[in-house]
């Protein structure tokens, strides 16, 4: 390779990467859901060395704002990665998804980082899909959300001797995600590691079933999907570091509603089978529990995160 090719200063990409709801009850660590709340960036090469960054939305007050930031390290280790320097940059960002909440914030950031890595090394440099899930799944520690918000949609994740792969399945028209949102927040290392290392073998055997008929209610029949989101494996052990969360999905569940811990939590995700249901479902969350509960009615995101020329002038597509 040569590593001598240098990024023209004053190339821009445009940068726009969903959220995501790892897990979905059975799916531990394995299955993860697009969804329509989008961080959107721009990066631009600067004539020499450093770093400018300027942030607004979630997060804007507490992100690090120097080489340190997320997105930042996440194009050096894929410029790294090709064996190339990378130039100075200015990035601005602005945030939408929740930080700290179960939906996917850190893995969407290593997305949007490797994805303007991709724009502003396109021409030299192909980071091919399998690249990207490799890069992000290195660099996030597990694939089940940085699937999803590369691919979008649906997405089962799974590592063999070859890396981590994936594959992307369409969700049926008549599921509608709502994720409520508290305003508190849950560290994602402390949730891990509040799972047993060991479970029993009838737990087990009751993940592997409900996951596989998780599957179907997504893909083929949204009436399975209460069911099909029971889970035996982790958010029963992390009910203790999120009791209103433990609470608000026992009250959901009892009144029929497919509702889940949002990744690591602490939201919850109700996966509804229709826009009524999801009205009802607001409603309980509501009135069911003395922490407030944002609604975010949302749409499955089918696209995942998208990377575009945005150069001065340019209309071109990296």
């Amino acid at each position: 390779m040569n590593a001598s090719r240098p990024v023209d200063a004053g190339r821009a990409v445009a940068v726009r990467v969903p959220a995501t709801s790892a897990n979905l009850g059975p799916g531990f660590d394995t299955l993860g859901l697009a969804l329509s709340v989008y961080d959107e960036l721009t990066v631009t090469t600067l004539d020499g060395p450093g770093v400018e960054i300027t942030v607004t939305g979630e997060g804007a007050e507490d992100v690090p704002t120097d080489a340190s930031h997320l997105v930042v390290r996440s194009m050096a280790y894929a410029f790294a990665a090709c064996g190339r320097e990378m130039p100075g940059i200015h990035l601005s960002a602005r945030n939408t998804i929740p930080h700290g909440r179960g939906m996917g914030s850190s893995g969407a950031a290593v997305v949007a980082g490797l994805l303007a890595a991709k724009g502003l090394l396109a021409g030299d440099v192909d980071l091919d899909d399998a690249t990207l899930l490799r890069l992000a799944t290195e660099l996030e520690g597990h694939p089940d959300n940085v699937a999803p918000a590369l691919f979008g949609g649906l997405t089962i994740a799974w590592l063999d001797a070859d890396g981590p792969q994936h594959k992307k399945l369409l969700v049926h028209r008549g599921v509608s995600p709502v994720v409520f949102v508290p305003d508190f927040t849950m560290s994602t290392s402390v949730a891990r590691g509040l799972a047993p290392l060991q479970v029993t073998r009838e737990d087990a055997v009751f993940n592997v079933s409900r996951s596989a008929l998780l599957i179907a209610a997504l893909t083929q029949s949204p009436e399975l999907l209460l069911a099909a989101t029971e889970d035996k494996l982790h958010q029963s052990y992390r009910a203790q570091a999120m009791p209103p969360t433990d609470a608000l999905v026992r009250t959901l569940r009892a009144e029929g509603f497919a509702a889940v811990v949002s990744g690591a939590g602490p939201s919850v995700l109700v996966l509804a089978d229709g826009p009524g249901q999801r009205l009802a479902a607001a409603e309980i969350a509501a009135s069911a529990s003395d922490t407030p509960w944002e609604a975010l009615m949302l749409a499955v995101d089918v696209k995942g995160g998208t990377v575009r020329d945005h150069t001065e002038g340019s209309t071109g597509h990296p």
